[in-house]
């Protein structure tokens, strides 16, 4: 199994931007298809971006045009760049492989308030 580790959110205004890291562990991570998820109280979890072994990238049209997904497979990295933030965009934010059985990790909560 791969274990990963959220980093980088916080409290920001509407507006604002934030840059979240997930590091992984294992060498097979450069095959894997990696995804960013959030979930708001409440609230499912959601895949919001994705980003293929490849490079190619797909988004939520919640964020859409906002968000950008990149990968840095020599590093065992994804990272989720995340602008015009918007209160509905308050969630605990968690990164994990598609379509596998890789535990969750903790996940960095991000916080858009006035």
């Amino acid at each position: 199994q791969v274990q990963f580790v959220e980093s980088g959110g916080g409290s920001v205004q509407p507006g604002g931007s934030l840059r979240l890291s997930c590091a992984a562990s294992g060498s097979i991570f450069m095959f894997y298809t990696m995804g960013w998820y959030r979930q708001a109280p409440g609230k499912q979890r959601e895949l919001v971006a994705a980003i293929h072994s490849g490079g190619i990238p797909n988004y939520a049209a919640s964020v859409k045009g906002r968000f950008t997904i990149s990968r840095d497979n020599a590093k065992n990295t994804v990272y989720l760049q995340m602008t015009s933030l918007k209160p509905e965009d308050t969630a605990v934010y968690y990164c994990n492989a598609l379509n596998t059985q890789n535990p969750w990790g903790q996940g960095t909560q991000v916080t858009v308030s006035s």
